[in-house]
C-alpha cells in the first residue's frame, strides 16, 4: 500500500474518534433524528466507531507483514520544539494488533449500547465519552513520542471515570473516585520516569530512544526512571499489589465500561513495559525483571484464590466481581513473560494481551446480557433449583459463557492457551542473567495458577448453567420458572466475532505471532527502525 495512504489510515484511526466525540455534542440535523435525538447520537456512535475499525483493518490488510519490525505508516511533525516534543505515529507488529482489537472492541460496545442503552444522563455524553475513550486509547498504541504517550495515556482517565460514575451501578462513586485516584497517581510517578529518560536521552522519540538502547543513560538513571515508570504501568496493568481499584471499577462500571477497561485500558500497561522500558533502559529492565516476575505470580495465585472465594456456595460472590479478579490472574502471565525478557516469553505476553481482551470482553458481554435478565450478577442467586439454569432456560447464553469459561482458563485450541503456554515456557529458559531456579519456581506457581484457574471457571459454568428443575412444594410436580430469553440477533452480531477470532487465534497461533516475532526480537536486541 502507498505510504501516503498508510499515513492517513493511521491518523484517521487516532482522530476521527475525537471529531466524532465533539460532533456528538452537536445537535442531529432534522433529517437523521430517526424516532429520536437519543436515537440518531447512539448512530453516531455506532457510524463512527464502524469507519475506525475499518479503517484500523485497512491500515492492517496494507501493513507490510513481509517487514513488521519496521515502523509503517510514520508521520513525523514539529509541535513543540523548544522542547523537541513532536506529532509522530506510527505502527509496527507490536501495536498494530492492539489498534484492531481497540477498535474492535469499541464498536462491538457502541453496537451493543444502541440496543442496549445504559441508564443514565444524556446519550449525547455517553457517546462523547465513549468515542473519546476510544481516541486515547487508539493514540496510546500508535504515537512514537514519549509526551505525546503520556498525554493519550492521561486522556482516558477522565472519560472512563465519568462512564464509571454516571452510568455505573452501586457504589459507582466510590469505585470511580478510587479508579481515577489510584490511575493518576501511577501517573504523576510515570511522568518523571519518562522525563527523566527523555532529558538524559536527549530526545523524547520512542524510536530514537529505543535504537539508543539506553546507551545515554547512566546504569543508576536507568535505575531511577524505570522504577518511576514501572510503577506507573504497573498500576493500569494491574500488577498485585496496585491492582485494588480493578475489582470495584468492573462491578461498577457498566457493561460497555467492563469491556473496555478489561479488553483495552489494561493492555495499556503492558504494551508501556514493552514498547518503552525494554528497549530504552535495558540494565534496569534486567535488574528488576526478577522482581517484576514475582510480583506477577502472587498476582496469579491471588486473583485465583480470590475467584475460588467469590465462586463458592454461600458466599454471594458477584460474578462481575469474579471476571475482574480473573483479570489480575490473567495479566500476571502477562507480566510473567515480559519479566523473562525472552522473544519467546514477550511474544506469549503480546498474545496473552490479545487473547485476555477477546475472551474477557465476551464475558464481560455475557455477564451484562445476564444482568438484563435477571436483575443480578450474585452467584448465590443465579445458581440453585431457583437460579439461571441457562442449558435448559436459554441454551444459547449458557453455550457462550461456558465456551468463555473454557477459553478463560486456557482450553488448547483456543486463544488462551499459547499466551499462558509461552508466558511459562519463557519462564523455564530465562534469558542470560537472570536466575533459572528462580524462574523454574515461578513457571511451577504459575502452573497451578492455571489449575487454579480451571477450578473456578469450571465451578460458575456448573453453578451458572446447571440447575436442577423447581418442584412445587407439597406436590412434587415440576414448577414453571420465569421466561429467560436467550441471544437476541443484536447480541450475536457483538459476540459473534469475539467468539469467532477466539477460535482463529487458537487454531493459527502463527497469524499473531508472525506479526509480533520479528518486532520483539528488534526491541530486545535494540530498538526498532
Amino acid at each position: 500500500m502507498n505510504h501516503t495512504v498508510q499515513q492517513l489510515l493511521l491518523a484517521a484511526v487516532v482522530v476521527l474518534p475525537l471529531l466524532g466525540s465533539v460532533a456528538a455534542l452537536v445537535p442531529a440535523p432534522p433529517g437523521l433524528r430517526g424516532r429520536g435525538p437519543d436515537q440518531a447520537v447512539m448512530r453516531h456512535g455506532v457510524t463512527v466507531t464502524g469507519v475506525v475499525l475499518a479503517a484500523a483493518i485497512a491500515l492492517a490488510a496494507g501493513f507490510d507483514h513481509d517487514h513488521p519490525a519496521r515502523m509503517q505508516a510514520q508521520t513525523d511533525i514539529g509541535w513543540i520544539p523548544a522542547l523537541d516534543i513532536r506529532v509522530h505515529l506510527g505502527v509496527d507488529g507490536v501495536s498494530l494488533p492492539l489498534l484492531v482489537l481497540t477498535a474492535l472492541l469499541t464498536f462491538l460496545s457502541a453496537l451493543y449500547a444502541y440496543f442496549n442503552r445504559p441508564s443514565g444522563p444524556s446519550p449525547k455524553a455517553f457517546v462523547a465519552l465513549l468515542l473519546l475513550l476510544e481516541s486515547g486509547t487508539l493514540a496510546s498504541f500508535a504515537v512514537l513520542d514519549l509526551m505525546l504517550f503520556f498525554l493519550a495515556f492521561e486522556m482516558v482517565l477522565i472519560p472512563m471515570y465519568f462512564l464509571i460514575n454516571r452510568w455505573g451501578g452501586a457504589e459507582r462513586e466510590r469505585a470511580a473516585w478510587r479508579f481515577i485516584l489510584y490511575t493518576l497517581l501511577g501517573s504523576v510517578v510515570m511522568l518523571l520516569g519518562l522525563l527523566l529518560v527523555g532529558l538524559a536521552g536527549g530526545t523524547f522519540d520512542m524510536v530514537a530512544l529505543a535504537a539508543d538502547n539506553g546507551g545515554k543513560l547512566s546504569h543508576t538513571t536507568q535505575l531511577v526512571a524505570a522504577l518511576a515508570i514501572i510503577a506507573g504501568l504497573a498500576v493500569k496493568a494491574p500488577m498485585w499489589p496496585l491492582h485494588s481499584w480493578l475489582p470495584d471499577a468492573h462491578t461498577a462500571a457498566p457493561t460497555v465500561g467492563s469491556v473496555l477497561l478489561a479488553g483495552v485500558l489494561l493492555k495499556m500497561g503492558t504494551y508501556g513495559l514493552v514498547r518503552i522500558v525494554l528497549p530504552m533502559t535495558p540494565d534496569a529492565a534486567h535488574t528488576y525483571a526478577p522482581y517484576l516476575a514475582a510480583f506477577a505470580v502472587v498476582g496469579i495465585i491471588y486473583g485465583s484464590l480470590a475467584c475460588l472465594a467469590l465462586a463458592r456456595a454461600g458466599a454471594k460472590g458477584d460474578l462481575k466481581r469474579l471476571i475482574a479478579y480473573s483479570s489480575v490472574g490473567h495479566m500476571g502471565f502477562v507480566l510473567l513473560g515480559i519479566a523473562t525478557l525472552t522473544p519467546t516469553g514477550v511474544n506469549g505476553a503480546l498474545f496473552a494481551n490479545i487473547a485476555h481482551g477477546l475472551i474477557t470482553g465476551l464475558l464481560f458481554f455475557l455477564v451484562g446480557a445476564l444482568k438484563d435478565r435477571s436483575g443480578t450478577t450474585d452467584l448465590d442467586q443465579l445458581s440453585g433449583t431457583s437460579g439461571a439454569a441457562l442449558y435448559g432456560r436459554a441454551p444459547r447464553l449458557g453455550g457462550l459463557l461456558a465456551f468463555g469459561a473454557v477459553a478463560s482458563l486456557g482450553l488448547p485450541g483456543l486463544a488462551g492457551f499459547w499466551g499462558e503456554m509461552l508466558a511459562m515456557f519463557g519462564a523455564f529458559d530465562p534469558a542470560d542473567g537472570l536466575s533459572r531456579p528462580a524462574y523454574l519456581t515461578y513457571m511451577a506457581l504459575a502452573a497451578f495458577g492455571t489449575l487454579l484457574t480451571a477450578a473456578y471457571m469450571l465451578i460458575v459454568v456448573r453453578r451458572v448453567c446447571m440447575g436442577d428443575h423447581p418442584v412445587e412444594p407439597g406436590t412434587g410436580t415440576e414448577a414453571e420458572r420465569p421466561a429467560l430469553a436467550d441471544v437476541h440477533g443484536h447480541e450475536f452480531a457483538a459476540w459473534s466475532p469475539l467468539v469467532a477470532l477466539t477460535v482463529l487465534a487458537g487454531l493459527w497461533p502463527a497469524a499473531l505471532l508472525g506479526l509480533t516475532d520479528p518486532a520483539v526480537q528488534q526491541l530486545l536486541a535494540g530498538g526498532t527502525r
